[in-house]
């Protein structure tokens, strides 16, 4: 992965965007690629749409959502304390002491999950699992009006840990869920700049994922787009404790996953195959026997049907501020994501 391509993936998953709180993020993402694309535009929602060869066809959606798990603050104590409403899957078992920071009129506010210690819990205390709306946020405040001067009920907030690369390639942030999936988006779009093809692309930055794929939804209706595809991240099962025959046989480093399943037309599949294939691009097949959870679902269902990929990037420790996966796999998609578009044809036939 060349320094500036890394240096935007650092700039999106350090960004705060929790759902429905996007528009950091998708100003980057704008002026990312305005410089790839023959249109540029963001819709009501905020979904962020950049469009290489607009009259060309098939039209293909690759939808990358930009929004991250995080929370709302919803009730402020006498005392200055924060209490949060979740945005997402939150674990409130991994939210416990994590530092984070809210997005305010004021800027970014710093402050932490506040926890009783250990010294201090009785036997009982140890056994119980914290509940979500039983953590706090200590922003240092020493009152109510003193909280009131620096956050407002209705601020949104994220689990904050810095992007850090790690051994053999592999890096780890808050955030890879889902932001490598719009990193893959623009890099996509980057390496199809100078290259002629049929299609119509369209890249878009979706929003509003994590709370139920509602940036995909008018997304999908608003492209038109004949075919789609869906990046997200999937579970590695290559850690300890987790069972592969109920969860698969997926690894960090060995590749893209491609889905086979409901949600997914078997001409998208052959065609990812058979691109990975050619471009000698390793992937590991991945089934799915009803919907996914991803935008591919209503992409899927947009209109009269989208003919609907997904291609998932295998991460660890997925919803925690500490998500882990392979930049080599990162790269690895976008380069079948651009073989992919380069390779339809203008009466290429998707029906079953």
């Amino acid at each position: 992965m060349n320094a500036d391509s890394k240096n935007f993936l650092k700039q999106l998953v350090e960004t705060p965007s929790p759902s429905g709180y996007e528009h950091d993020v998708q100003k980057l993402v704008r002026e990312r690629i305005d410089a790839w694309c023959d249109q540029v535009r963001t819709d009501v929602m905020g979904n962020v749409f950049g469009i290489r060869n607009p009259e060309g066809k098939p039209r293909v959606m690759l939808a990358g959502h930009c929004d991250q798990i995080g929370f709302l603050v919803n009730h402020i104590t006498d005392d200055g304390f924060l209490h949060l409403d979740p945005i997402g899957g939150v674990d409130p078992v991994v939210a416990a002491s994590q530092r984070v920071s809210i997005m305010s009129k004021r800027g970014l506010v710093p402050g932490v999950i506040g926890r009783k210690a250990i010294h201090l819990m009785d036997d009982e205390d140890k056994k119980k699992v914290p509940k979500i709306h039983d953590l706090y946020i200590d922003i240092g405040a020493t009152n109510k009006e003193d909280a009131h001067k620096l956050v407002a009920i209705g601020d949104a907030g994220v689990f904050l840990q810095p992007y850090l690369e790690l051994a053999n390639e592999r890096a780890v942030s808050m955030a890879f869920d889902n932001k490598m999936g719009t990193w893959i988006v623009t890099e996509t779009l980057r390496l199809l700049q100078d290259r002629q093809f049929d299609s119509c692309v369209i890249g878009v930055s979706t929003v509003q994922e994590e709370i139920g794929l509602r940036g995909a939804t008018a997304s999908a209706f608003s492209s038109e787009a004949d075919v789609g595809i869906a990046l997200d991240v999937a579970h590695a099962t290559d850690t300890p404790g987790i069972e592969k025959k109920r969860a698969g046989d997926y690894a960090v480093d060995q590749g893209v996953m491609i889905y086979r399943g409901a949600n997914i037309n078997p001409r998208v599949f052959d065609l990812l195959v058979t691109a990975a294939e050619e471009e000698k691009i390793p992937y590991q097949v991945a089934s799915a026997a009803r919907g996914t959870g991803t935008d591919a679902n209503p992409m899927q269902l947009s209109r009269g049907g989208m003919a609907t990929g997904l291609l998932s990037v295998p991460l660890r420790y997925m919803h925690t501020p500490n998500e882990l996966l392979s930049l080599v796999d990162l790269e690895n998609t976008a380069r079948l994501l651009a073989a992919f578009c380069a390779r339809l044809k203008k009466d290429q036939d998707f029906t079953p």
